[in-house]
């Protein structure tokens, strides 16, 4: 309680963990309180990967300007903070007279947000670019792309962790007060005094403006569930492929990921504050998900289905329920706070635009000493599989770990799971240490390594085997021996 914090950032996802890189620039004491055991568990790491290239927001919005500056710049991003990300590109496809003019529509905002490239092509150009898509033209966005989004949000809170920035996990936030240009914000493992706050707590958000006093927000979740299909069709999409948007929503569409799986989804459910954290998906939407994706991509049968997920946006809507853009805000009734409301698709590729605009919001109230220390770069976790029979060679002879195959379906090395559970940001559950490495993620979902990852947990971090969870509090994977 004693210790005072320059800036305390609530939420570590996406945009929370933006902010605190772009503010490690400066010499300041930053703390970020998390809720969760790690940053990526919510929305942050529970959507499509898609860096999207900004044509499918109105002109002039919040969610269109930061969408095309972090699209703009993610090659240089993804450099520095050593994540996997491919530009593939997009296509929304239709077949109709009325989805023409749709896209017509959304190609001339496009133009007007900036998006570069964009055009409508015809059913050749289009099946040369996708020759599996059902489709008689489609909009080509070349500039959209593909990411790792746990890698991406682990990627900027471990630079941000390196750069001096202090994560506080299992820290919910219960109440926050101010007195004598102070804030003591109370959390369920101590009280913690700051002068300034930052709220960029996602789903939590509307609960965070209430206790700055800034209220009337109303928060609902837009629920999305998705399937994740085996490697094998990796082949057969080798870009995003959507159908024509609707005003508020994107439709099923199907995504490749970085690392060759492909993913159904999502559909969309609103849903109240009270169901935020449950993250079930049923045998119908899964049903219903694979009918709709097979009339625009016919390649999703059951046999390739290996895991399925959902995720959550919060959508700040108004009184007649019409989603708004996003709120980024300093206001006198909280001063020396910046309130962030609304923070949905597409944050992921507007997450560090919108954290130098928080910045920004900053620096019109007070002048912060350039931090000369700061290192952009990220060294990320070489990831085995991907280098080269020479490479292999020379990092086995470094490195026996290297030679010890830990997860058999993804590749993954007993080296890698070791940087993995030494982190940066000291985190050490089993969905930790898998967003990490890609073990647990092949087609077995772990039935080969997971208990390996356990153990070495375990070992390497001197836990009780009762105290090793899954992902988060009260997921513990054992009771205790079940052999001496």
């Amino acid at each position: 309680m004693d210790e005072l914090y320059d800036v305390m950032i609530i939420g570590g996802g996406v945009v929370g963990s933006a902010i605190a890189r772009e503010l490690s620039r400066y010499e300041l004491k930053i703390g970020v309180l998390e809720k969760n055991l790690d940053v990526c568990f919510e929305t942050s790491g529970r959507n499509s990967g898609v860096i999207h290239g900004g044509f499918a927001y109105d002109p002039g919005t919040y969610k269109a300007r930061f969408c095309v500056e972090g699209n703009l710049e993610f090659d240089q991003v993804a450099a520095e903070l050593g994540v996997p990300f491919k530009r593939t590109g997009k296509v929304l496809v239709g077949n109709t007279p009325a989805d023409m003019e749709s896209l017509k529509r959304t190609l001339e905002s496009g133009q007007i947000n900036g998006s570069c490239g964009l055009e409508i092509i015809d059913d050749a150009q289009l099946h040369n670019l996708v020759p599996s898509v059902i489709g008689k033209f489609a909009l080509w966005s070349p500039n959209s792309g593909i990411v790792d989004p746990f890698l991406y949000t682990i990627a900027l809170a471990e630079n941000a962790a390196c750069n001096g920035v202090t994560y506080l996990f299992d820290h919910e936030v219960t109440g926050i007060s101010r007195a004598r240009d102070r804030y003591t914000i109370i959390t369920s493992k101590g009280d913690y005094r700051t002068r300034w706050v930052v709220n960029s707590a996602g789903l939590g958000c509307g609960k965070i403006s209430e206790m700055l006093g800034l209220r009337g927000y109303k928060i609902v979740g837009s629920k999305g569930d998705y399937i994740i299909l085996d490697k094998n069709v990796g082949p057969l999409l080798p870009m995003p492929v959507y159908p024509v948007p609707s005003n508020t929503y994107m439709g099923i569409h199907v995504t490749p990921t970085v690392d060759g799986n492909v993913i159904v989804g999502p559909n969309a459910e609103y849903i109240n504050e009270d169901a935020f954290s449950y993250y079930g998906v049923s045998q119908k939407e899964i049903r219903s998900l694979a009918e709709s994706a097979n009339t625009l991509w016919p390649c999703i049968h059951k046999k390739d289905y290996i895991r399925n997920y959902c995720g959550i946006l919060p959508k700040w809507v108004d009184e007649n329920g019409k989603i708004q853009d996003y709120k980024i805000e300093a206001r006198s009734e909280a001063p020396n706070s910046v309130n962030l409301v609304g923070i949905e698709s597409p944050a992921l590729t507007s997450a560090l635009p919108i954290a130098r605009y928080v910045v920004s919001l900053f620096a019109e109230k007070e002048s912060f000493i350039r931090n000369t220390t700061f290192n952009p770069v990220r060294k990320p976790i070489i990831r085995f599989a991907e280098q080269n029979d020479e490479n292999k060679e020379q990092l086995i002879k470094e490195n026996p770990d290297y030679g010890e195959i830990i997860c058999r379906c993804e590749k993954v090395t007993k080296a890698e799971m070791l940087q993995a559970i030494h982190n940066p940001l000291n985190v050490d559950t089993v969905t930790s240490i898998k967003y990490r490495t890609r073990a647990m993620m092949g087609r077995c979902q772990g039935g080969y390594c997971q208990t390996r990852l356990a153990e070495m947990i375990e070992q390497e971090k001197s836990k009780a085997v009762e105290d090793i969870v899954y992902a988060r509090n009260g997921s513990k994977l054992f009771v205790g021996k079940v052999r001496r």
